[in-house]
């Protein structure tokens, strides 16, 4: 089942016996999990029918004991178990899904991990009837400014398309992190109203004039002068602007612009989804292509890979000297 699927079924009084969610991404795991804890039970019956359990502090036999109560005062009891990524031998559960409680509401919050397809554990709680098995998967960097205006705008909020990608480029793919800076930037803001870059440097402190993406613009306009300002803000900045983060980000970038000379000549939509940017910027990966050749991003890509290597203390002793990225940032623009 899809995560909307899940929570759309809870909303119409729709439940089932046994939630198993899994995966490497705990945000949405945590997510799915406490909107079950939220929308199952009225309060009035939580304190009889509700328990919440650690994986580090049960057995599988505890838990299958704990799920074939009766429920008190209510037509169910819910149990949640969370980290059960640290319950021993927990395919042992199987014997459980043979012959499960209809009046249990059983939710297995199995964080950071996958579960292998090919055993019988995962087979089985495929294979049985009225069990709900949603693995989350951790998103791509690409897909997280997507990530962020859908959620956004099922809070009740817009952000411009410079805004996400704002946000996404300073909090990387820490999903938790971005979403409590949604709403502390919420909190600011008219509902129906649109978070723009100026909230952002307003209310969480990320410039929305010295950051990667515009270092990047600058790049791709040779626009010297303004390059080598964002990266004298970078050298004062570098607990959040570490030089190992901005090689990685170049890299993907000229990379991008490298795409994009392969495909200039064909649809924007299927361009953007090709090399993963919004259709938005498309004209600023039109910009570069047109300022540097296929053979010129070549050259980039391998200096850049140098200053990467050089940067994490391989061939130089000063790998944190953002006097390398001064001279790349000439290199770029001039030779």
């Amino acid at each position: 089942m899809r995560l909307e699927q899940i929570t759309n079924d809870i909303d119409n009084k729709i439940f089932f016996p046994v939630y198993f969610f899994y995966g490497e991404e705990s945000f949405f795991i945590d997510q799915l999990t406490n909107y079950i804890e939220e929308h199952v039970l009225d309060k009035s019956v939580k304190e009889f029918n509700q328990s919440i359990v650690y994986g580090r502090d049960v057995s599988v036999r505890d838990l299958i004991d704990l799920s074939r109560r009766f429920p008190m005062m209510g037509n169910y009891q819910l149990v949640i178990v969370k980290e059960a990524q640290d319950i021993k031998s927990i395919e042992e559960l199987e014997t459980y899904l043979d012959s499960y409680m209809e009046t249990t509401i059983l939710v297995i919050n199995y964080k950071y991990r996958k579960l292998d397809k090919r055993k019988a554990f995962y087979k089985k709680l495929n294979a049985t009837k009225n069990v709900v098995l949603y693995e989350s998967q951790r998103l791509y960097d690409n897909q997280i400014p997507a990530w962020i205006e859908s959620t956004t705008r099922n809070l009740g909020y817009g952000i411009n398309p410079v805004a996400s990608r704002l946000l996404s480029d300073h909090l990387g793919n820490d999903l938790g992190k971005i979403y409590n800076e949604i709403e502390k930037l919420i909190i600011n803001v008219e509902p129906g109203q649109s978070i723009t870059e100026d909230d952002i440097e307003r209310n969480i402190g990320i410039s929305k004039d010295f950051n990667v993406f515009e270092f990047q613009n600058a790049l791709g306009t040779r626009n010297d002068l303004k390059a080598q300002r964002i990266v004298q803000y970078f050298e004062a900045n570098p607990k959040e602007h570490p030089l190992q983060m901005i090689t990685v980000m170049l890299h993907n970038y000229f990379m991008k612009v490298f795409l994009y000379h392969q495909l200039k000549n064909k649809d924007p939509k299927t361009i953007a989804a090709e090399i993963g940017v919004n259709p938005f910027f498309l004209k600023d990966y039109k910009y570069a292509s047109a300022a540097y050749s296929p053979q010129k991003i070549k050259n980039i890509i391998s200096d850049i890979r140098t200053l990467d290597l050089k940067s994490k203390g391989v061939g130089s002793t000063e790998g944190n000297d953002y006097g390398e990225l001064k001279e790349l940032v000439f290199k770029i623009i001039h030779a």
